[in-house]
């Protein structure tokens, strides 16, 4: 049995794996997020503990027999949280999440100071990276920086707990911003921006090596076995990625979430930060990926849902589906950038806006619009990559937006690629997590990261595509002319 643990930022969810590659069981327990000032996000470490604990005790509960087999333990989690220790390992104060924003003006002085910091951290400075919440608590937290002993990402807060180490793997330790991801080191120049030496971060490891081994205090605690193996690990999306077998060059995931993320392995670093992508390093050995990331997904089909008083998304999407190919090419052009944008446009004040309204615009139309206003964001985002020499020909789809037919078959036209669903139980970074920790007892990769049975196939239509094309095209000319008069 190989366990995985996934420190997410609203819940800790645990998985029980087998060595045939059946889940054998999921639990979970929640999360909250305090809000002390506007922009800020933040959450104790305690918490993330508290909650490991309880959900590996439900785990326990349910599958006895199996529990008391796992030989590997590994960890997922949310990236760029900034975790903060003192010489005795005491945590010093709430840990900043990655959707914090306090620290913009940092990160445009970090820009500023060190001009080839996109090339070596492998993305542009921003709020939610570690580094910039660093070089504000400098400022405004003096006396807290100055105790900084040890800082670690919120995964690896879990990983102290069970082993005593202070480790980080290099997935997660490319999103502090601290990190060359070409050298998969600990940068000088970076730490010097605010104010850091190597000492004071965590040793590295892959995400499927050792990092350390089950203490015999976390044993009794857990009710497993002391000394046994806890693995890397990976950031997030590095998991899943993992957990979808996404671990060769091409390999990759379209995430239709909150948020919408375009995941794909490369074969060396290839970054494109001038249209805001992050090139990061994968959880495996001498491989990095590249990532586009669009802050308002499938959420966007859920705010407009609720604008329209509609009974649920599935039944508003059901009325989209049913738009012929003339009202689908009369339907109003939507932007989601509800939240501001990530990719490609690194604009966090712009707002998402409806265009060519009319006397005919139903409910049908306007969530059409919006489903493919997401589609026409991920477009955005695949061109990103593609300019910094991504080169793929499938994705596996995944989130809540993937159960709807119509987003899945205008993605593969939009993006001129093969789109493949799974079952929903197929892919997370808790599988991913159980995964590598099975890599790190000596497993081979090809062995252990299997990618999930597919469930459906959607290829590109050029029928389709001649609805899309001058739509995006028109879509890709509202944004830059907004700009020219935003306040």
């Amino acid at each position: 049995m190989y366990l995985g643990i996934d420190v997410g930022t609203s819940e800790v969810k645990v998985l029980l794996l087998d060595s045939k590659h059946q889940v054998v069981g999921v639990t979970g327990s929640s999360l909250e997020i305090s809000r002390p000032h506007a922009g800020h996000s933040e959450q104790d470490p305690a918490a993330w503990w508290t909650a490991t604990l309880t959900a590996l005790a439900q785990l326990k509960s349910k599958f006895p027999a199996q529990y008391s087999q796992v030989q590997a333990i590994g960890l997922s989690g949310q990236m760029h949280g900034a975790v903060l220790l003192d010489a005795s390992n005491q945590v010093l104060r709430p840990a900043i999440l990655w959707n914090d924003t306090r620290s913009a003006k940092e990160c445009e002085d970090m820009m500023t100071e060190l001009p080839l910091l996109p090339q070596i951290a492998g993305s542009l400075a921003m709020p939610g990276f570690t580094a910039p919440k660093l070089r504000w608590l400098a400022k405004h937290e003096p006396d807290i920086f100055s105790k900084i002993a040890k800082i670690i990402l919120p995964k690896d807060y879990i990983r102290f707990m069970l082993t005593g180490e202070h480790v980080c793997d290099m997935s997660d330790a490319s999103g502090s911003m601290w990190l060359d991801v070409e050298k998969r080191a600990w940068s000088q120049d970076l730490l010097k921006l605010t104010g850091l030496t190597e000492m004071q971060m965590p040793h590295l490891v892959e995400g499927s090596a050792v990092s350390g081994h089950l203490t015999s205090q976390a044993s009794e605690t857990l009710g497993l076995q002391a000394g046994i193996v806890v693995a890397g690990g990976a950031g997030d999306n590095a998991s899943s990625a993992v957990g979808m077998g996404a671990v060769n060059a091409g390999q990759g995931f379209l995430s239709l979430g909150t948020s919408g993320v375009l995941f794909v392995v490369t074969p060396t670093y290839q970054p494109n930060a001038a249209s805001a992508t992050h090139a990061f390093c994968h959880a495996v050995p001498d491989r990095w990926h590249q990532m586009s990331v669009m802050l308002s997904a499938a959420s966007c089909l859920q705010w407009v849902t609720k604008l329209l008083g509609a009974s649920s998304e599935a039944v508003l999407e059901a009325q989209a589906s049913g738009l012929n190919a003339a009202q689908r090419a009369r339907a109003p052009l939507f932007l989601p950038y509800l939240s501001g944008e990530r990719t490609p446009h690194n604009d966090a004040v712009t707002r998402g806006s409806f265009h060519e309204l009319s006397n005919d615009t139903d409910a049908a139309a306007l969530a059409y619009a919006v489903i493919e206003g997401v589609s026409f964001g991920l477009a955005d985002g695949m061109r990103a990559l593609q300019a910094a020499g991504c080169e793929v020909k499938q994705l596996s789809l995944v989130g809540g937006g993937a159960r709807s037919a119509l987003w899945a078959q205008q993605l593969a036209t939009l993006l001129n690629i093969n789109i493949v669903t799974h079952e929903e139980s197929a892919a997370g970074g808790a599988l991913g997590a159980a995964r590598l920790a099975w890599l790190a007892t000596g497993a081979a990769m090809a062995d252990v990261c299997l990618t999930p049975k597919i469930s459906k196939i959607y290829k590109p239509d050029a029928e389709e595509l001649k609805i899309l094309a001058p739509r995006y095209a028109r879509f890709r000319a509202i944004y830059p002319a907004l700009k020219s008069i935003q306040k």
